[in-house]
Formats: structure tokens, C-alpha cells, sequence
């Protein structure tokens, strides 16, 4: 302790020194002390201006510092009102006999009527209340009820179908009914942003987002003539006849099928092009059906030792009453071109004829089993209604 006590004796006059020195330089340079902010009364003291108070208004204005957050909720309030529910019922006959002891039990019913439900989705396409939806949708029902977003809800009438294009139009009478805005789907690009819209599952309405992942594709089996956009946007039972929207609300496409879930494959879905529905829509309202070509051929695909695809088809059998019976042709024929084009397969063939008008005639040419390479003519006829 004794030798703290002598080091701060020892110490002291510096100290001293130094604090008078300090003291000495401030005394001679002012302009050494830090100048502090002049309060309210001092600026006016000194005539200087005081800032202006920031108005309501003025804050409203100022940037906004927070980062931008991508929503597309516009995009939905202005499509997703004409985006409906349907529910249908159909009446289903069901065997509780087996056929080969029915003898044994006369009093017994043999069938019995079950009522099947099930749901799927729409599209509103304009004021008079025409609905585009799947045609598997529809398909064998003998009711079809619409809900609108709104609540409100409708028994529909079935305008007509296109099976080929797996199309259907419905109409329901009501008033005030929102529209869906129709976009271009050949303007769509790969990597466009979508949302798709409809009864998922039976929930209610639903979104989901996505983009598009290709288009123009066909070959899939899903329908007589193909044009698909894909998408990998969710779309689940219920989604089936539901809008495929773009980032500005617009219809692209009508959702129509996904690849199953049990294949382990995911975010794969289809829809249809709507420059494909808005024309199958204005045929059917102005004739209740589209009229396609037909040939009254029924074929097969062909395909190598392995069991992949090979070019061309096979005839298999003609339908009763058909043009192509008074051709020549006969089962086993192989069909390789129409109208100077290969023939990749049976959906090629049948879209093909499918595109061209009743009372046209188009040229065939194959190869016969032991006789070798032959050309037909084939007249094109309507095709019959399917009932």
C-alpha cells in the first residue's frame, strides 16, 4: 500500500501539469469544443429557420423502404369469380345377382339403382351464361348443379360436347354474372407464369401457381385431337374443366387431366388451349355439336418385336355404314401415308381426318400383307353424334 500511496505522490504535479495545460488550450482555441445542436428557442434566437412539420399526407408519399413482394392476387379477383363448382348426379345401375345364379334366385333383384356424385370445375365464357367444362365431366349425368363464387347456384342445361377435343358447354340462367377474360394461348411461352383455378378435391375454390412447361403436346391418349399446354401448377380431382390463368388474370387454357400419382410422377398437368375452346365454343353454340371428318375405319397402332412404335397403322374393322367399306380395303392392311404425309400412328390418323370437312376426299397409301403397296381413295363423311 505504501507503494501506491508514494507513486501517486510522485505523479500528482504531472497531472496537475497536464490539466493545466489542457485548460490553457481551450482558453486560447475556442473551436476545440464540440458544438452542440441549438434547441428550438436557440434557433430562434438566432433567426435560424425551424424545419417544417411533415404532413399525413407527405408521409403517404415517402418511398416505401420495404422490399417488393411478388403477389398475384390482382390476377385472381379479376379471374376467379368466373370460375364455378359443378356437381352432378348420375343413376347407376348395379348387379347384386351374378348372372349365372340369377336362375337360382327369381325373386331376387338383380340390379339395383345407386346414385353416383361427383364434382368438377368450369369456366364462365360470357354474359348469356355459356360454362365450358370437360366433357368427362359431364358425361352420363342426368343433373348438373353450379355454384358461383358468390354462392349463388343454378341447374345448368347441356348446350353440347365435342368428345374429340374432351369439350363440353354449359348454360345457366342467371343475372349479373362475372365473365372470364379470354387471353391468347398461342402467345404463351415456356416459362409464363400460370395459376390454376377450381374445385381441388371438393374443398372449394383453390389456386395454385405454377408455370408453363411446354406446349403443343399430344400423343398422350388423352383425346381424339390434342394441342396440350403443360403445366406443373397442382391440379387435382376437382380441377378437371377449371381456368389455367396467366400472372394478368387471363384464360389460357381449361384444365383437363394430370398423369397419375401412382406413377410417382408430379407437377406434370394439361390443359386445353383456349383458342382451341373459344372456337369449339362459338360451333356448339351456333350448331349444338362441331362437325368433324370421319372415315368409318377402325385401326390399330403397330409396333416392332420389342413392343415400341412403329410408323403407320393397321386396319382392324369397319364401322357399319361407313365410307370406308366401299374402299377395298381389308383388315390387315397397313396404312403408311394420307394425303402424301406419313402416318405416325393412330391419333395422327384419326386427328387428321377429324380436321378435314364432310364431303372431302383424301388419298391413301399402304402395303397389303402378300400383295404389296396399294393407293384409295376415301370420301370423308360427317361424323355421327355420339349418344
Amino acid at each position: 500500500m505504501q507503494r501506491w500511496i508514494r507513486l501517486f505522490r510522485d505523479l500528482s504535479p504531472w497531472i496537475a501539469l497536464g490539466l493545466a495545460g489542457a485548460l490553457l488550450a481551450l482558453y486560447l482555441y475556442p473551436s476545440l469544443l464540440p458544438r452542440a445542436m441549438p434547441t428550438r428557442h436557440a434557433a430562434r434566437s438566432a433567426g435560424v429557420a425551424e424545419p417544417a412539420p411533415v404532413a399525413a399526407a407527405d408521409v403517404q408519399n415517402l418511398p416505401d423502404a420495404r422490399p417488393a413482394v411478388a403477389s398475384y392476387a390482382a390476377a385472381i379477383a379479376r379471374a376467379a369469380p368466373a370460375v364455378v363448382n359443378i356437381s352432378t348426379r348420375r343413376v347407376v345401375l348395379e348387379r347384386q345377382v351374378p348372372e349365372q345364379f340369377a336362375p337360382w334366385f327369381p325373386d331376387w333383384p338383380e340390379f339395383r339403382r345407386r346414385e353416383e356424385s361427383s364434382r368438377g370445375s368450369g369456366v364462365i365464357l360470357d354474359a348469356a351464361g355459356h360454362i365450358a367444362t370437360n366433357y368427362h365431366v359431364i358425361k352420363g349425368v342426368e343433373e348438373i348443379i353450379v355454384q358461383l363464387r358468390d354462392g349463388r347456384t343454378a341447374k345448368a342445361t347441356l348446350v353440347g360436347t365435342d368428345p374429340d377435343t374432351d369439350l363440353a358447354i354449359l348454360k345457366i340462367s342467371l343475372a349479373k354474372l362475372p365473365i372470364m377474360p379470354l387471353g391468347r394461348s398461342d402467345q404463351l411461352q415456356v416459362g409464363d407464369v400460370v395459376l390454376a383455378i377450381g374445385n381441388s378435391l371438393g374443398l372449394g375454390q383453390t389456386v395454385t401457381l405454377g408455370i408453363c412447361s411446354a406446349t403443343g403436346r399430344s400423343q398422350l391418349g388423352l383425346a381424339m385431337l390434342e394441342n396440350f399446354i403443360q403445366t406443373d401448377a397442382a391440379i387435382n380431382p376437382g380441377n378437371s374443366g377449371g381456368a389455367l390463368v396467366t400472372a394478368a388474370g387471363e384464360l389460357v387454357g381449361i384444365n383437363t387431366a394430370i398423369l397419375s400419382h401412382e406413377q410417382g410422377v408430379e407437377g406434370i398437368g394439361f390443359a386445353i388451349p383456349v383458342n382451341l375452346v373459344r372456337g369449339v365454343a362459338q360451333e356448339i353454340e351456333a350448331k349444338g355439336r362441331v362437325v368433324r371428318g370421319w372415315s368409318g375405319l377402325g385401326l390399330n397402332d403397330l409396333t416392332d418385336e420389342s413392343g415400341n412404335p412403329m410408323a403407320g397403322v393397321q386396319v382392324a374393322g369397319f364401322y357399319r355404314g361407313s365410307p370406308a367399306l366401299g374402299t377395298g380395303l381389308r383388315p390387315g392392311d397397313v396404312l403408311t401415308s394420307l394425303d402424301g404425309a406419313p402416318i405416325s400412328g393412330r391419333q395422327d390418323f384419326f386427328g387428321r381426318i377429324a380436321r378435314l370437312a364432310p364431303g372431302a376426299t383424301t388419298h391413301l397409301k399402304g402395303i397389303r400383307p402378300g400383295a404389296g403397296a396399294f393407293e384409295v381413295k376415301l370420301n370423308i363423311v360427317a361424323r355421327p353424334v355420339e349418344r
